[in-house]
């Protein structure tokens, strides 16, 4: 999870979800391989013959390393050990976790914009309503300086843009899209739970409360669900009385889940 208070910053615009070049990256990149080695790398490569050394360079440091090289590498490590065996929606899902992770303004944005409308019938969002959004944070000083009227133009286009290359809305470049049915996936359940309780330590009652959960629009009670079919798989034990709740933990380690979640 992003450290609280951080500020938004504009770094969407270096390159939306990019999917397709994550994957890229990732089948270049090995643990203990730097930023600087990853670029180097990445430029001799031969994969990206249509973007230029500068707007690569940007991609790697400003998008590829603050999600997916945090924490000695860890995500980057685990999902280069999935992409070529969960099925690219899950890939997907967990790309969007660590996005939002690393850019606090397109996670906000997702939980208080995208599900509330979600949630309240509509059908399209547009980028008007990120504009919203952005003013609103800008006015409650969520920005380490006030941002030009043409700069909230752009990281508003940049939200909605983001959205669309995760799945939560439709592709193209109007600025109204429709909003699609976007629901977590059970391996991306697993995942985030137990990267939850093995990586930040969240006790097992706090887990069902954390706000990654609400990035899929769900609620402590939809995360029980979603717990206790994880807890059918034979991967978590789930005990549940009242409001207190007990997870017994399978696997002790990430290396552990992902190597059982790539052969399930």
């Amino acid at each position: 999870m992003a450290p609280p208070n951080r500020p938004y910053t504009t770094k969407l615009g270096a390159g939306l979800g990019l999917i397709e070049e994550t994957n890229a990256l990732l089948t270049l990149w090995s643990p203990g391989m730097s930023t600087g080695d990853l670029y180097r790398v990445a430029l001799e490569s031969g994969r990206f013959p249509t973007v230029t050394a500068r707007r690569l360079r940007n991609v790697v440091m400003e998008c590829f390393a603050p999600r997916y090289l945090v924490n000695g590498g860890a995500p980057a490590r685990h999902l280069k050990g999935l992409v070529s065996v969960l099925e690219s929606i899950e890939i997907q899902q967990l790309m969007f976790i660590y996005t939002c992770r690393a850019n606090p303004v397109l996670g906000d944005f997702v939980r208080r914009v995208y599900w509330e409308r979600y949630a309240g019938g509509y059908t399209i969002l547009t980028n008007d309503d990120a504009r919203t959004f952005i003013r609103r944070a800008i006015d409650d000083e969520k920005t380490s300086m006030r941002w030009a009227d043409t700069m909230v133009s752009r990281v508003s286009a940049y939200l909605v843009g983001c959205c669309a290359d995760y799945g939560l809305l439709e592709r193209g470049r109007r600025s109204d899209r429709k909003i699609l049915s976007f629901r977590i996936a059970p391996n991306v359940a697993t995942y985030l739970a137990y990267d939850l309780h093995l990586r930040e330590g969240v006790g097992d009652n706090a887990l069902l409360d954390h706000e990654d959960w609400q990035l899929f629009g769900l609620s402590r009670e939809d995360v029980l669900d979603e717990l206790k079919r994880v807890g059918l798989r034979g991967l978590l034990i789930v005990q549940a009385a009242g409001n207190a709740i007990r997870i017994g933990w399978k696997y002790a380690d990430m290396e552990a889940l992902c190597d059982v979640l790539a052969h399930s």
